[in-house]
């Protein structure tokens, strides 16, 4: 796991900026809605957020100390990358139908790719984000035996999404790649804004409070903690191989951050809630969108955060390591 934004509407010619969309089908995991409440309160970085240890954990380059180190590099910004391409095959929607969404994994010969690693339980994951990141979708979508991808979806609203496709292939040596492609939906559409930064996400029911700050160049430690009714949620099943799965994307751009949990279940250490806890590192300064999905009672369930990675040291962000679980993190 590891500027102006312009989103444009297909049937404006590609050409007007801000939509807001979302889709809905077979196979879809958590779900994320522009019209999801949003609790504006605290600031991001509130409380004591640790930081990871020197090794970065998980593969992430970073020291716990205040001079920037150099990031790794974000995912989704290219549509090809180590000698493999996203084919998407339904580059646009029309608003209202519900469509196959269709792509292709293909090697350096063209040809499509049909052998992939199991990675959090699939073999491969697809995010959509519309371009205001108010949207937000993780799928998995079943592949057929040529290598061609699918899954039923819905776009009711017009606007401008990405598409990640998270995979290895299954290659000696092979590494994890997400590549990024646009997708465009006609219709009418109605701007928002990225939502404001806020430490609390409530989401069915659910309160998330995040404890933590992204740091450009340095890998850090994001504590997320489950309540509902008020009371810590102590008995998170397992989704995707972790008692939670955290994606980032950055806005403007939507570059996706790799972000690893700390912990897995069934390792004698890690406790299935209230808290959650990754590492994390920002490859630069900027307002970033963490998408959180965790398990109970047999649902899973999202909450959304905006969160601003500056240079400095966030508000109340201590010199405290990351807990040693961190050494331990499996990559996304």
């Amino acid at each position: 796991m590891h500027a102006g934004l312009r989103i444009t509407a297909y049937a404006a010619a590609l050409a007007a900026t801000f939509g807001t969309a979302y889709g809905v089908g077979q196979g879809i995991g958590p779900v994320v809605d522009d019209a999801a409440p949003v609790r504006h309160g605290a600031h991001t970085g509130d409380g004591d957020p640790e930081r990871s240890p020197d090794s970065g954990g998980a593969g992430h380059a970073g020291h716990a100390g205040d001079s920037e180190q150099e990031a790794p590099p974000a995912g989704g910004l290219q549509i090809s990358e180590g000698g493999y391409t996203l084919d998407l095959g339904t580059p646009r929607l029309a608003a209202g139908r519900t469509t196959d969404l269709r792509f292709t994994i293909r090697g350096g010969d063209g040809r499509a790719v049909t052998a992939f690693r199991t990675e959090h339980d699939k073999e491969l994951h697809l995010i959509v984000a519309s371009h205001d990141l108010n949207t937000y979708r993780h799928l998995h979508p079943t592949r057929a035996a040529d290598g061609t991808w699918s899954i039923p979806v819905a776009l009711p609203r017009a606007g401008g999404y990405r598409v990640f496709a998270d995979f290895t292939p299954e290659k000696k040596n092979a590494e994890n790649l997400t590549l990024g492609a646009d997708l465009a939906v006609s219709g009418a559409f109605d701007p928002q804004p990225v939502p404001a930064p806020s430490t609390t996400a409530e989401t069915d029911g659910y309160e998330v409070k995040l404890v933590g700050a992204l740091r450009p160049g340095a890998a850090r430690a994001l504590k997320l903690t489950v309540s509902r009714d008020g009371r810590p949620v102590t008995d998170l099943q397992p989704y995707l191989g972790a008692y939670g799965h955290l994606v980032a994307l950055r806005y403007g751009d939507l570059a996706y951050l790799h972000v690893h949990p700390n912990g897995e279940p069934g390792d004698g250490t890690t406790r299935p809630g209230p808290t959650v806890t990754f590492t994390a590192t920002a490859p630069s300064t900027g307002t970033y969108r963490l998408f959180l999905d965790f398990k109970h009672e047999g649902k899973v369930h999202t909450a959304a955060f905006t969160v601003r990675a500056g240079g400095a040291a966030a508000e109340g962000e201590t010199a405290e390591e990351a807990p040693h679980e961190s050494s331990g993190a499996h990559g996304h």
